[in-house]
């Protein structure tokens, strides 16, 4: 195993994308995406068993590890998580034997050397994403990766790097959005990219919500605030998070670019620090993304107060409407036709058919691995107005600009146990 200094193995993170390639690459991909049906979320009646480890124990790493195993086609062969406690409430939780449990900075490596592993779920703080992906697929291991992919332009660049070579070594690679995996926004999104509402003219992109991480931010409060401390506070430190633009908002950004298929050009907002926290996240955002054809995406977002809650997207276009509302509505009209869907329990159901897209694609041997590209483009458009917002509203950020900066977002990696 390659040396633990390094934060991402074998990969060349500085070359920029090419623009042209990059669009091309993303608009197949998506393209394929929104039309394939989803399988049946249960019963793997054939092929073996797929071994799984789990990356990340938190909350949502021990649900979806669940979710895994009720599809009924893994086997939790092992868990890991920086936290020893945590690995071990897996473990306990799942009947995982102790020597299959794992801690530590770079722990998760000892489990990609286990015999028999096939693949590996990462469920961990966004800033840790693209090197575990990068070790898993060097290991040969299939990757189911949560979203948000990474939380700067060189995380994106390793995690595109990492699709391809996944593909090049006959390994499955999944980014986990659950609204992709519905029929009812595939089936709206396949109607505009067939021109059912005429040339798009306008986007209005929202994630509005509650104060979200308090008791976070109340552990995080009372501790010494070193790098641990930030780990166990992930989702309010800015590096470890990618900010609430990355981290959540990213979900109403990912549809609009799907109904757009395509990069922004520019982005240009502000937005501020609002709810008093103790990590540096800012709570609101408001951006205007410029797209190439002239169409403008108004995108806001806030996560205080109380008494509103959504995540949507609704294009305009010179026929009709699209609109779509995570765990809601889901609808197209135009004076001709409609469509009425509805995406309630999307949350769970999107990740269920996730899993089982995944053991699919494993099992039929497809390495294609038609999330990557998409997901990657979506998590640079939020990074864009991420750097606009910052600038407060004094001046533009292109994409080139973006691109060709390529920030690296760091964390003290040496103060952590490894």
């Amino acid at each position: 195993m390659s040396s633990p200094s390094r934060l991402v193995l074998s990969h060349d993170i500085t070359r920029h994308l090419d623009r042209r390639q990059f669009l091309i690459a993303a608009g197949a991909a998506t393209a394929a995406a929104a039309f394939v049906g989803a399988p049946e979320s249960r019963g793997a009646d054939t092929g073996p068993k797929v071994d799984l480890g789990l990356i990340g124990c938190g909350g949502r790493g021990r649900w979806i590890a669940d979710l895994f195993l009720k599809h009924g086609g893994y086997h939790l062969a092992g868990v890991y998580d920086y936290f020893a406690d945590r690995a071990n409430a897996a473990g306990d939780q799942f009947q995982v034997p102790a020597g299959q449990r794992y801690s530590g900075l770079y722990g998760y490596r000892k489990m990609l050397e286990q015999k028999g592993l096939d693949a590996v779920a990462i469920e961990s703080p966004p800033f840790f994403h693209p090197m575990q992906a990068a070790d898993a697929v060097a290991a040969g291991k299939h990757v189911y990766l949560a979203k948000p992919v990474a939380v700067d332009v060189p995380g994106c660049q390793s995690i595109a790097d990492s699709g391809q070579a996944a593909t090049g070594k006959k390994l499955v690679f999944l980014v986990d959005f659950q609204t992709r995996a519905h029929p009812a926004y595939q089936e709206v999104v396949g109607r505009v990219h067939r021109g059912e509402l005429g040339r798009l003219v306008s986007l209005d992109a929202g994630y509005q919500c509650d104060t979200y991480f308090q008791t976070m931010d109340a552990e995080y409060r009372k501790s010494a605030k070193d790098a641990e401390a930030r780990v166990r506070a992930w989702a309010i430190d800015r590096v470890l998070s990618g900010d609430v633009i990355t981290e959540q908002n990213i979900h109403a950004l990912d549809v609009a670019t799907w109904f757009l298929n395509a990069n922004p050009i520019k982005a240009h907002g502000s937005g501020g620090h609002a709810r008093g926290f103790a990590g540096d996240c800012w709570d609101h955002y408001a951006v205007v993304f410029y797209f190439p054809d002239d169409v403008l995406v108004s995108f806001s977002a806030k996560q205080v107060g109380f008494g509103y809650d959504d995540i949507m997207c609704r294009a305009y276009g010179l026929l009709g409407t699209a609109e779509t509302h995570y765990a809601g509505k889901v609808t197209l009209r135009t004076k001709d036709d409609a469509f009425n869907g509805d995406s309630r329990n999307l949350y769970q159901d999107g990740a269920v058919r996730n899993i089982a897209t995944f053991h699919q694609s494993i099992a039929k041997g497809d390495f294609s691995n038609p999330t990557v590209a998409p997901s990657v483009r979506s998590n640079l458009t939020t990074i864009l107005g991420r750097m606009a917002a910052y600038r407060r509203g004094k001046e533009e950020v292109t994409w080139t600009e973006m691109m060709n900066r390529a920030e690296k977002w760091e964390f003290p990696l040496g103060q952590l146990k490894a």
